[in-house]
């Protein structure tokens, strides 16, 4: 009787020891699923700690004018490919909506603006470090007109000619009031006639959000022409649209600054993103799509 009682109580004894074994195994195998904070670039590889199985991604957010897009595109691939476990999460479009995004609270990493007024905003707001901020890129302004050029505009003067259809950004966005600057300058340009920026301006048929939008409208052929950046004439673009030059004595230099925000939830990534687009090959990428270094 007691032989069967030890018996017994072995068996017991060698469950609980085996499903002990499966809760440790289990418990094992949890701990080397990765902890995810936010979902990783295709492809990316986890950054894991030396030494440590466990790994975790990180999503890095960059708001930047609607004209950087193709070479922020660019730049952030490369980023990614030299952090493994990073995204680059990009936001593009007019810097002063961005700017109020980033008021409002959206968690934002680095901010690039097309002209220092937005920026120098978030600076008094106490939002970005005074001091921290770079300018990286310069651009110009250029008129962007269908291919085939139904209205005949040759140059800057055309813009007044009454009948056409004209679409700008509207005065808030940075390229929107350098466009407005520029029609002021031709208003010394003898060729151009008396009142040349106030009849321009009534040619003018839509106020865009954005200067991607001032170029779709010209390649819909829903406008004559449109002013945007000397940069907006992609590739792609360049299918649809022709440039009309402005010059100089005319034109208006577009500054970016960049810089990263006070609470950016990654401070060492964001600098390291700020410092690749001011890098010799950011700074390539940016001439290749059409910016001044």
């Amino acid at each position: 009787m007691e032989d069967g009682l030890l018996s017994m109580n072995k068996m017991h004894l060698y469950r609980r020891m085996f499903v002990f074994a499966v809760i440790i195994a289990l418990l094992s195998a949890c701990s080397a699923v990765p902890r995810l904070g936010s979902s990783p670039a295709s492809g990316a590889t986890p950054a894991a700690t030396a030494g440590s199985s466990s790994a975790t991604y990180v999503q890095l957010v960059v708001f930047a004018a609607a004209s950087l897009n193709d070479a922020f595109t660019q730049i952030g691939s490369t980023f990614e490919t030299q952090h493994p476990g990073v995204n680059v999460a990009f936001s593009f479009g007019g810097s002063n909506l961005l700017r109020i995004q980033i008021e409002q609270g959206a968690r934002v990493d680095v901010f690039a603006s097309a002209d220092n007024a937005e920026l120098n905003t978030l600076i008094h707001d106490g939002l970005i470090i005074s001091g921290t901020q770079r300018v990286f890129t310069r651009n110009r302004l250029a008129i962007l007109v269908p291919k085939n050029d139904p209205a005949g505009v040759d140059t800057p003067c055309d813009l007044a000619r009454p009948g056409l259809k004209l679409v700008l950004a509207n005065d808030k966005v940075p390229v929107g009031h350098y466009a407005r600057q520029s029609l002021v300058k031709l208003d010394a340009n003898p060729s151009c006639g008396s009142g040349f920026s106030t009849r321009a301006l009534a040619n003018v048929v839509s106020n865009e959000e954005d200067v991607k939008a001032v170029v779709e409208k010209v390649q819909l052929g829903e406008a004559d022409a449109g002013i945007a950046y000397v940069s907006d004439l992609t590739p792609s673009a360049a299918q649809q649209v022709k440039l009309i030059p402005i010059p100089d004595a005319y034109n208006v230099v577009a500054t970016y600054p960049i810089a990263p925000l006070k609470e950016a939830p990654h401070a060492a990534l964001a600098q390291a993103f700020v410092d690749s687009i001011l890098s010799p090959a950011g700074q390539q990428v940016l001439k290749k799509w059409g910016f001044q270094p």
